[in-house]
């Protein structure tokens, strides 16, 4: 087992207090967004050894083999599968999409010949994996994912008396299928019917007049208005309420397929996805756009979130099986300062959430991570166990 150092994300949209207080560390007043830990290259962790500081990714390399197991490396190659996040968001994140596999490939390979670097802002694909995400709620996690049912979307704009809001509603009664919400997202966001930012605030203007007077959809309005004040004229507004909401308590997770749009609110959680920072942004954010980019990958069928159910495993551990091979989460949490069993093999990382938990492994021995601490566990280090009191969070490959 090997401690990491892990880096964040400095992204304005994060919480100033929520990550410090995991790491021990006072704030600074700045956002601190996300907590990543794994191997990807933009942001990868660092492993403390005896000579120094050496990057994961670099570690992984070095000794694949051993570090990741042949199986994983058949699979995968040389590289983690998954990289782990913890995620605070204080303010609304982007509007967004993340590419299937083959897309992933096509738009890398595209951007890599037009010469863009793969650090610069205006860049949509910085590696060439697919990126679904599974997100575990630490606090009450407030967010919007896939597409509401046609008839339902036209029932919120019943009543909206703008412009804007008859055009959509129109396109969804001429057509209550995907298509129709096809046409209706489509038309919020290409440049030739993208609407202005008079448009934008009549709905808002609209939507908060409407909580005033008995709303049919309190929650679908206070998101429009809430929205609006963080994002002023932003089309992406607007198009919340062709979203489902969701709300996550403690303890719930939810999974986001490839081509999935969806937008993270409010709340702290813990998410892992296949190892990839491919984000294909349609608005409520001032880090780059790519309209087209995310058009062109959007699933456009109705469909209620995906809510993980997790099962549990020698009566501490439950286990959040995403239904792809890249990741699978697990969370023990302990309370008696016994020995338990951690299922799950291969590479493994480790994080403490609370309290003082010790990791033994046959080859390694004993150790101690307290609240904020981590390590990575190579797949030759074999069966884990835990004890002590707390909470660990384990990501692993099924």
């Amino acid at each position: 087992m090997h401690r990491l150092v892990n880096p964040t994300q400095p992204y304005a949209w994060g919480s100033t207090t929520a990550i410090p207080a995991l790491l021990g560390s006072a704030p600074t007043g700045d956002p601190v967004a996300e907590l990543w830990l794994g191997g990807h290259p933009g942001a990868p962790s660092q492993v403390q050894t005896d000579d120094g500081p050496v990057r994961l990714d670099a570690l992984l390399a070095a000794d694949p083999d051993a570090m990741l197991g042949a199986d994983v490396v058949a699979r995968f190659g040389t590289s983690l599968p998954y990289l782990l996040k913890v995620i605070a968001a204080e303010k609304p994140l982007s509007l967004q999409v993340h590419p299937n596999l083959e897309r992933a490939r096509v738009g890398f390979a595209e951007e890599e010949a037009r010469g863009i670097p793969r650090d610069a802002a205006e860049r949509s694909y910085r590696d060439q994996n697919h990126k679904p995400e599974l997100v575990y709620a630490l606090t009450t996690f407030e967010a919007m994912c896939g597409f509401r049912a046609p008839r339902r979307a036209a029932e919120l704009l019943a009543g909206l008396d703008t412009s804007l809001v008859r055009r959509l509603a129109q396109i969804l009664h001429a057509d209550p299928t995907a298509t129709g919400i096809r046409r209706a997202f489509r038309n919020l966001l290409e440049p030739a019917t993208r609407p202005s930012v008079e448009e934008v605030g009549e709905v808002a203007d609209a939507c908060r007049a409407r909580l005033e007077t008995g709303s049919p959809s309190p929650r679908a309005d206070r998101t429009v208005v809430m929205l609006a004040d963080a994002y002023p004229g932003d089309p992406g507004v607007v198009t919340s309420l062709l979203l489902n909401p969701v709300t996550l308590q403690p303890g719930e997770a939810m999974f986001v397929p490839a081509g999935g749009v969806h937008a993270y609110l409010h709340g702290v959680g813990v998410e892992i996805m296949a190892s990839s920072d491919n984000v294909l942004r349609a608005g409520l954010t001032p880090k780059h756009i790519d309209i087209p980019e995310l058009l062109a990958n959007v699933d456009y069928r109705a469909a209620p979130p995906i809510r993980i159910a997790p099962e549990t495993f020698y009566g501490e551990t439950r286990v959040y099986y995403a239904p792809v091979d890249d990741f699978e989460l697990s969370v023990t949490t302990l309370t008696d300062d016994r020995s338990h069993p951690l299922p799950g093999r291969g590479p493994r990382i480790l994080l403490c959430l609370d309290g003082t938990v010790s990791v033994t492994s046959e080859r390694d021995g004993a150790v101690a991570l307290r609240r904020g601490e981590s390590v990575v566990v190579p797949a030759g280090d074999g069966p884990l166990t835990v004890s002590g009191v707390g909470t660990v969070i384990q990501a692993d490959v099924p």
